[in-house]
C-alpha cells in the first residue's frame, strides 16, 4: 500500500570522493557525470510507481568533507532511509563509515534508529586495482561482514559508470521505506484502543 503522507526522503551519506554524487546523478539522470563536483548539499524530487500509485521521494545529496560537517545536519530532519556509501577500491572509506559516519549517525536524534543500507560503490574497479593493489581493494564477504556488525539492513554494490546496481539500490531504499511507514501505522492503529 502506498502513502498518501509526506514524500519518502532518502539521505546519502559517506566520505567525499567516494560517488555518492555520481550515484544519485545517474539514478537521476541516467547518465554518468563528466567531471567531479564537490557537493555542499543537492536534493532530488522524484516519483516512481507502486502498486499502480506514484510515490514521491526525494533524495538527499550530502557533503563527506569535513569543512562541510556544520551543513550535513540540516538535511536529516524526516529521514526515512540512509543511504551510507564507501568506495571498495578505498579502505579508508570503509573504515570512516565507522569511526565517523556510524557515529554521526547514532548522534543524529534524526537518524537514529533508521535503515541504513550500506553501499559499495564504484565495483566496476575492484578488479584493475586488486592487480595493482589488492590490499586496498574490500571484498564483496568483508563489507558483508562489516554491513552486519553496523546493523545495516542490507549491503549493496554498484558501479555508476556502467549503471549497474544502481536502480537496486534506491529500488532497495523505497522498499524498505514503504515497509517501515506501513510497520508504523499498523503499530499506531493497534495503539488507539478503546475501553468500554
Amino acid at each position: 500500500m502506498v502513502s498518501s503522507d509526506r514524500p519518502v526522503k532518502i539521505v546519502v551519506l559517506g566520505d567525499g570522493m567516494v560517488g555518492k554524487t555520481c550515484l544519485l546523478m545517474t539514478y537521476t539522470s541516467g547518465h554518468y557525470p563528466s567531471e567531479y563536483v564537490p557537493t555542499v548539499f543537492e536534493n532530488y524530487l522524484g516519483s516512481v510507481k507502486v502498486d499502480g500509485k506514484a510515490l514521491a521521494f526525494e533524495l538527499w545529496d550530502t557533503a563527506g568533507q569535513e569543512e562541510y560537517s556544520h551543513l550535513r545536519p540540516l538535511s536529516y530532519p524526516n529521514t526515512d532511509v540512509i543511504i551510507l556509501c564507501f568506495s571498495i577500491v578505498r579502505l579508508s572509506s570503509l573504515e570512516n563509515a565507522e569511526k565517523k559516519w556510524c557515529r554521526e549517525i547514532s548522534q543524529s536524534e534524526h537518524l537514529r534508529g533508521k535503515p541504513i543500507i550500506l553501499v559499495g560503490t564504484m565495483s566496476d574497479l575492484r578488479e584493475e586495482v586488486t592487480k595493482v593493489n589488492a590490499s586496498s581493494v574490500i571484498t564483496y564477504e568483508k563489507a558483508k561482514g562489516f554491513a552486519k556488525r553496523i546493523g545495516a539492513v542490507e549491503y549493496l554494490e554498484c558501479s555508476a559508470l556502467r549503471s549497474s546496481g544502481v536502480n537496486e539500490v534506491f529500488n532497495k531504499a523505497l522498499q524498505y521505506s514503504l515497509t517501515r511507514r506501513s510497520e508504523k501505522k499498523s503499530q499506531s492503529s493497534r495503539s488507539h484502543c478503546t475501553v468500554l
